[in-house]
């Protein structure tokens, strides 16, 4: 009875402070707006130095030499000298759960792991909360999209991809059941924690557990191709896999995995497929570039997972795969992963300090993984006709020292930068600055 009433007071309390702190979503563009002489980061490797960006109804309208181009007097009504300051497209982040777990300690709040193994008629959207908590605290930072993604099972379900500045999921909707992601079996199994690792042994069951997937998946597809049928809404929830309107995102992270995953997916005839976490990916980069696979790479701030790997793989590893003209995106699961997606840029960072050029690095957060998820054509890069979803920071957003946002706007509209942490920042510096 005591430790039902101390969850309940928990979940009271978690529910005040997330009132508390919860935005009101911006209001739908209605100035036409134009930044002038920020250095331009276009996402596709370009930049202009001394730039005119402008939007209108939540496009991208203009993108040009400031220096070059003459616009009629009030051709926009509102006007943002940036000079000095630097305009780049909105980040964004993939394999994210973000908005489907508040709180880690009360459950009622945690809801990115369904029951089961074999879920690929989960969708992930429905039980994101737009108006997380968490969410507000990784836009200052120029983290403005995600691809809000199931965990758990071998087949965890589909993920979807939305904006950050929404009053409840359908509004944040860019793309919706974008993939099917797969936790594909591994190959060895390690023993004991992260703080107290345990030895490594073979899966004796890994041919089997492969194999129970293949035949998932050639079930599915012969129930697709059967006309007359009683409706079977799990295997009738794969058919974007076979018709291509779907990806299959297969989390894989050894050298044996990816090829064996890369096999099973052509077998199967899937149409279109991308490797996330990828460890190992760098040593099968050949086989990557010609299958045209992408790669979502997993968390870059970490240790090498080997003792005879190189100490400095993780940092690396983008430099490897992009030489070998592989498509590569940054993803950042793993612990504290909802908080620790502010640092995304920062792991781009790290990525252009170990090989890779700046440009290069912005396109790992930015156009690269629009492309993996396909949504290009829409967001991703600082170009005419797509969505205005983009920010300008003061200095280099890829180094936590200089990414000071001071504008962001997401499909054009103007969003609130402020947190319930800055809120306590300044009503404490407030407090302390009195005499």
């Amino acid at each position: 009875m005591i430790s039902k009433k101390i969850y309940l007071l928990v979940l009271v309390c978690s529910i005040s402070i997330l009132a508390r702190a919860q935005q009101t979503p911006a209001v739908k563009q209605s100035k036409s707006i134009l930044i002038l002489n920020a250095t331009a980061h276009l996402g596709n490797g370009e930049i202009i130095e001394n730039s005119a960006i402008g939007f209108v109804d939540g496009k991208i309208n203009l993108v040009a030499d400031a220096r070059v181009i003459r616009l009629a007097e009030g051709a926009y009504d509102l006007t943002i000298d940036a000079a000095g300051k630097h305009v780049y497209p909105g980040f964004i982040a993939p394999n994210s759960t973000l908005g489907l777990v508040e709180i880690d300690a009360v459950k009622s709040s945690d809801d990115e792991d369904e029951i089961g193994t074999m879920n690929p008629n989960v969708r992930s959207i429905i039980a994101y909360t737009a108006d997380s908590k968490v969410i507000e605290t990784v836009r200052p930072n120029g983290i403005l999209m995600a691809q809000i993604t199931p965990r758990g099972g071998t087949i965890s379900g589909s993920s979807s991809i939305v904006q950050l500045d929404a009053w409840n999921w359908k509004d944040a909707l860019i793309k919706e059941n974008d993939g099917i992601h797969v936790n594909f079996p591994t190959t060895f199994r390690r023993s004991g924690s992260r703080f107290e690792p345990g030895g490594i042994e073979t899966n004796k069951d890994y041919a089997k557990q492969v194999l129970e997937l293949s035949a998932f998946l050639a079930n599915a597809k012969a129930y697709l191709g059967d006309g007359s049928k009683d409706r079977n809404l799990v295997l009738e929830s794969t058919k974007g896999l076979f018709d291509g309107s779907q990806t299959l995102f297969i989390h894989a992270d050894e050298e044996k995995q990816i090829i064996d995953a890369v096999q099973f997916a052509k077998e199967n005839g899937v149409k279109k497929m991308v490797i996330v976490g990828g460890y190992e990916a760098y040593k099968t980069a050949e086989l990557l570039q010609k299958n045209n696979i992408g790669v979502l790479l997993k968390r870059v701030h970490e240790m090498p997972e080997n003792d005879d790997d190189d100490i400095d793989l993780p940092y690396k590893s983008a430099k490897l795969l992009t030489d070998k003209g592989v498509m590569v995106g940054l993803e950042n699961s793993g612990a504290h992963e909802r908080m620790n997606t502010r640092n995304l840029p920062f792991l781009a960072g790290t990525c252009a300090a170990y090989g890779l050029d700046k440009e290069q690095a912005l396109q790992l957060i930015t156009s690269n993984t629009a492309k993996i998820l396909g949504i290009d054509a829409q967001c991703g890069t600082l170009e005419q006709g797509k969505d205005a979803t983009l920010f300008i920071s003061e200095g280099d957003a890829l180094d936590m020292r200089t990414n000071k946002l001071t504008n962001a706007f997401i499909q054009g509209r103007t969003i609130s930068l402020e947190t319930h942490q800055t809120k306590l920042n300044e009503r404490y510096k407030t407090k302390y600055n009195q005499k």
